[in-house]
């Protein structure tokens, strides 16, 4: 296919990749990318790019990946504890990188006039009256192209309840962290990172009622539109003083927002395509909107390149992309849920609060988790089985989960698989139903005021029962949660014996007690760890 003239509108980094790969591909073809602010006007502290990432991006175009390299600052990962003074290493494998957005930007721009794209910046651009082949619009979640001809795209954007903000400090943290700041209106969580060595990302979210207690954010008062919350910020670096080590909180337009999700069922319209979160968006807390706006202008590129014609080109774009998009959005939307009610968790204790967050979104299992970081699964391990781990995690962990026993007042299960029928003949146990939709919902809001009710009337203990795919599943793995948090009751998960991966992720995270296929458990066949004296604490052997 001849490619003539191709204008992108939005100069971040989906944009400015995309041109770049284009002009790789045709170097005869004119691209041209127009972008509304000025370099010195960019704002946003650092992003990160995860060791997968960074094979795609070498694989497309190695030349930019080594400066994005060059220029990055790797780091690990760990999750604290409420009080900050207990931590657990959670991904310390040094693949992860961090870059100064501005840094990258200049990077990318760099490369793509080396290429011989032509930038024009400053100027507000039209997508729907350029004169071009192929229209890219990668001009972000408020895209302009998108919101003009929304019914057309099948544009739906959903608003989250939690608020975020995005803020820096001024100096590197030793890793990325996860950590809790409790305060008299409520709990702040923080995902932070290093991206050079005198600066970190500091995203802290927390949920409206905890603003309101503090009275800060947009509930309260409203900044101007450029501006920074310097009042939330001063209450944040209080808060999260521990963490801070004395170092300040640095605002660039820092305000509070809710996350917005966008969908749409169409990424392309009479030659003009979206690209990155001017189509889709996916939590932060999942991966970052650069990674995916990037690897979706490879996929694009390689789309235009393999086809006859543009048609067809998009076409193939969109069908080859949107599955993985689609997925990740899943994964992003199970993810903003499970932070959205992170403080309910806070007395939970932190390593088995590392593997619920490694298994939130149902994408990493315990047994892929444990290869990676042994020392945190152990002492989960040892905290869900009340009994000293040995030095050598179990060789099948999952395994080993399900055939744990379990003693409850005058309950006591010599494994947590029961069967559905034994189980629902003591009176004490009830079976809800629930269908498909998320945990954090209506329909769960409804379940959890029934159970909380039966709970009042005597009944101690749950099965929840529904659907038997995986999405369904994991649904009520979080809704069980919800309901023993909210009870104290016992809860079991019905659900098919070849998801017992997922069901022995969600005994060790404490979503439920127990799980229930029909089918008994044999004894693990290697022997079980020695029990521990019931006042000594759940150390490793």
């Amino acid at each position: 296919m001849k490619l003539n003239r191709v204008a992108v509108v939005g100069g971040g980094p989906g944009g400015l990749y995309a041109a770049r790969l284009l002009k790789l591909r045709w170097p005869d073809c004119q691209v041209v990318v127009h972008e509304q602010s000025v370099p010195s006007a960019t704002f946003g502290f650092g992003v990160g790019l995860a060791g997968r990432t960074q094979r795609r991006l070498e694989a497309a175009d190695p030349d930019s990946l080594r400066d994005m390299v060059a220029a990055g600052y790797r780091y690990g990962s760990e999750m604290r504890n409420r009080t900050g003074a207990a931590l657990v290493r959670a991904v310390h494998d040094g693949a992860q990188i961090g870059i100064a957005r501005s840094r990258l930007l200049d990077i990318l721009q760099r490369h793509a006039e080396k290429a011989g794209v032509e930038i024009v910046v400053g100027q507000r651009a039209d997508a729907w009256s350029l004169d071009a082949d192929l229209v890219i619009a990668a001009d972000g979640v408020n895209s302009s192209a998108r919101t003009a001809r929304a019914q057309d795209f099948g544009a739906e954007v959903a608003i989250g309840d939690g608020y975020y903000l995005w803020a820096g400090t001024d100096f590197a943290l030793p890793t990325a962290m996860f950590a809790p700041a409790e305060t008299e209106h409520g709990t702040f969580v923080t995902h932070a990172y290093p991206y050079q060595p005198d600066r970190s990302t500091f995203l802290i979210e927390t949920d409206a009622d905890t603003l309101r207690r503090a009275g800060l954010g947009a509930i309260r008062h409203e900044p101007a539109r450029d501006a920074s919350d310097t009042v939330s910020l001063a209450y944040l670096e209080e808060a999260f003083a521990g963490v801070l080590e004395g170092h300040r909180l640095i605002g660039n337009r820092t305000q509070w927002l809710r996350f917005r999700t966008v969908r749409c069922a169409r990424w392309h319209v009479d030659g003009t395509v979206l690209l990155g979160d001017a189509a889709h968006t996916a939590h932060y807390s999942i991966g970052s909107g650069t990674k995916i706006a990037m690897e979706g202008a490879i996929a694009l590129v390689d789309a235009l390149q393999r086809s006859e014609d543009l048609p067809t080109a998009l076409t193939a774009y969109e069908s080859e992309r949107r599955p993985k998009v689609e997925r990740l959005q899943d994964l992003a939307e199970r993810s903003r849920l499970w932070w959205e009610s992170f403080p309910q968790r806070l007395e939970t204790p932190v390593e088995r609060v590392t593997v619920a967050y490694m298994s939130r979104a149902g994408n990493v299992p315990l047994a892929r988790f444990a290869q990676t970081n042994p020392e945190v699964v152990r002492r989960a391990l040892a905290d869900y089985a009340g009994r000293t781990v040995r030095d050598r995690l179990p060789d099948d962990p999952d395994r080993w989960v399900l055939t744990q026993p379990l003693q409850r007042d005058d309950l006591s299960f010599a494994s947590r698989v029961v069967e559905h029928e034994s189980l629902l003949a003591d009176a004490r146990f009830a079976e809800l139903h629930h269908g498909s939709a998320p945990a954090w919902s209506a329909a769960g809001d409804r379940l959890l005021e029934q159970a909380t009710s039966l709970h009042r009337d005597g009944i101690t203990g749950f099965l929840l029962s529904g659907p038997p795919d995986r999405p369904a599943v994991l649904n009520r793995l979080d809704l069980a949660e919800r309901i023993r948090l909210a009870t104290g009751s016992l809860v079991a998960v019905h659900a098919p014996e070849r998801l017992s991966a997922d069901l022995a992720a969600g005994l060790v995270s404490s979503r439920i007690d127990l799980a229930c296929w029909d089918i008994a458990v044999a004894a693990a066949a290697e022997p079980p760890p020695e029990p521990r004296p019931a006042a000594a604490s759940a150390e490793l052997g």
